[in-house]
């Protein structure tokens, strides 16, 4: 585990951090750069955002509450949300799915209605892989829409997800050439950084630099900081462990079968990982 305390620049995978650089009014021009980087041309550029309550709970009051990282509207109508997801759920993509509803609702209006709707924009920032390899190893970036299968064409452009699989993105800091490539430089490495890479010296990065360095804190934002990172370095952990706890698992029970098909323990030793002892007490 890394040593918090060595960190010149806050995590953004922290809910702390993802809030500090994108969730505030005073940071919205991060959030507007970054935003219109992964669109790359793909919708109608930003220029100002204004926040909303991330906090829905729906029509009535036995619906579930749904609670965004960051959820905002621009001039022409549009709605995001804007989320960090540090781990895969089993129901990931239909978590998805069903928050995008709320934005869809909300533009209703009371009375009479011709159902004409604005742009809804999912964004998903996914500390982890879609599972079985769904994308190639040097896909990471993801726009979804509501397609007709027989013959490719869009059904339905007002509703977008994005989906940003973080750990692919390995480029370095040589090879950023994009505006995209270097929020997911930024993404993916400032806590690990110990100065401003020279391919970041875009002005929007001067302001984020500033409002990522924690010694530039109060003492109540570092505490703060401090809380929701350790919060992260355990829920991290947890995740670690549960997934070692399956792979042991899967050894033992793979062992298992080797040895009532009468294979030699020093192969099944081989093949599986576990030490001769653990083979020999199966």
């Amino acid at each position: 585990m890394a040593d918090e305390r060595k960190e010149k620049y806050i995590n953004p995978y922290t809910d702390f951090g993802f809030k500090k650089l994108f969730g505030t009014e005073m940071n919205k021009d991060l959030l507007i750069s970054f935003l219109n980087a992964l669109f790359n041309g793909t919708a109608k550029e930003i220029e100002d955002v204004q926040y909303l309550n991330g906090e829905n709970l729906g029509d009535g009051y036995s619906d579930r509450r749904s609670v965004f990282d960051v959820y905002c509207s621009a001039k022409d109508g549009s709605r995001f949300i804007v989320e960090m997801q540090k781990a895969e759920q089993t129901y990931f993509k239909d978590r998805s799915v069903y928050y995008a509803t709320t934005p869809i609702r909300q533009q209703a209006p009371k009375g009479k209605w011709d159902y004409h709707l604005e742009n809804v924009y999912t964004v998903g920032i996914l500390n982890f892989e879609f599972p079985n390899s769904e994308y190639p190893a040097d896909s990471y970036r993801h726009e979804i829409k509501l397609k007709d299968v027989e013959d490719n064409h869009v059904f339905y452009d007002k509703l977008t997800f994005y989906y940003l699989e973080m750990p692919k993105f390995n480029k370095t800091e040589d090879e950023l050439v994009t505006m995209f490539d270097k929020w997911m430089f930024i993404l993916r490495n400032l806590s690990r950084l110990l100065d401003r890479p020279k391919a970041l010296q875009d002005r929007v990065f001067d302001k984020l630099f500033k409002q990522a360095e924690i010694s530039k804190y109060s003492d109540a934002e570092r505490r703060q900081y401090e809380t929701s990172l350790k919060e992260y370095w355990d829920y991290t952990s947890t995740l670690e462990t549960a997934e070692k706890k399956g792979e042991k698992k899967g050894q033992i029970a793979t062992a298992r079968k080797m040895k009532v098909d009468g294979m030699a323990v020093e192969l099944i030793v081989k093949y599986t990982g576990l030490t001769t002892e653990e083979v020999e007490s199966l």
